[in-house]
Formats: structure tokens, C-alpha cells, sequence
């Protein structure tokens, strides 16, 4: 009994099409897509501009700003544009990647794009934190001068 359960267990873990592996962790689904498919390419390339926009800005808070929103709101239309890549996946692509729950999108555009928020977020803090101690070092600095003129006097 708990071998045909096991079987009937793995017979429900999808078979990749492409690779013929299942597809049993997202390492294995990763491993199972076409990599070399030009809007893939294209896709990667996307994320590099992403990132380096993402370093080039850190001196710019305001084109940081900008960059960081609408990186967001490409996360929030991920759902939408999974539902447009499903509806047509075989004008640009070899294979249907676009399921319903979004696995694939989440994994090869939105994570990307969210690691990117994050390491703006990080700047941001980083700079509050700096900002906060050179605050904090100048009134410090202030409270002496104001103490050692009252000695003074």
C-alpha cells in the first residue's frame, strides 16, 4: 500500500518537457528551462542594466527614487504580465513557461527585480544611518563649544 501511494505521489510531480527531469525543487525547474531562448537572453540582459542602473544611481537620490519605483510598480505587474505571456508564449517562446500560480515569473523576473529594491532600501538606510551620525557628531561637537565658551565667560 505505501509503495502505490509513493508511486501515485510521484507520478503527480510534473515531468519537465524540455529535459525530461522532475521537476521537484526549484533548482530542478530552473535547470529545466531553455536558457538560450533570445527573449531569456533578453531578459538577463534586462536585469544587468537593472543592476548597474541600480549602483550608478546611489550617488542620485532622485533618479534613485524614480528607478526604485518603477521597479516596484514592474513587480506589482508581474501578475498582468504573466497573464499576457500565457495568452502568447508562442510568438516569442519555445516552450509554455506562464503557469497560474506565477512560479515562473516570481523566479526570473520578479525576485530579480525585488533584489534590486532591497539594495536600494539598504543604501537608504545606510545613508539615514550616516546622516544620523554625522547629526548626532555635530551637535555633540556644538554642546562642547557652547560649554567651553561658558567656562570661558
Amino acid at each position: 500500500m505505501m509503495a502505490a501511494q509513493k508511486a501515485q505521489n510521484i507520478s503527480s510531480i510534473p515531468i519537465d518537457g524540455f529535459s525530461n527531469l522532475r521537476i521537484t525543487s526549484i533548482w530542478t525547474f530552473l535547470m529545466s528551462v531553455q536558457w538560450s531562448e533570445p527573449w531569456l537572453i533578453g531578459l538577463i540582459c534586462f536585469h544587468v542594466v537593472c543592476l548597474c542602473v541600480t549602483v550608478v544611481t546611489c550617488r542620485y537620490y532622485k533618479a534613485q527614487i524614480c528607478h526604485f519605483l518603477l521597479m516596484v510598480s514592474l513587480v506589482y505587474s508581474a501578475e498582468y504580465l504573466n497573464e499576457f505571456a500565457a495568452m502568447n508564449w508562442k510568438s516569442f517562446s519555445n516552450f509554455q513557461y506562464f503557469d497560474s500560480k506565477g512560479m515562473f515569473i516570481s523566479l526570473v523576473f520578479s525576485i530579480p527585480v525585488l533584489m534590486n529594491t532591497v539594495i536600494i532600501v539598504m543604501v537608504w538606510v545606510c545613508r539615514t544611518f550616516s546622516t544620523m551620525t554625522e547629526l548626532k557628531t555635530l551637535q555633540l561637537k556644538r554642546k562642547m563649544r557652547k560649554e567651553k565658551r561658558q567656562k570661558t565667560d
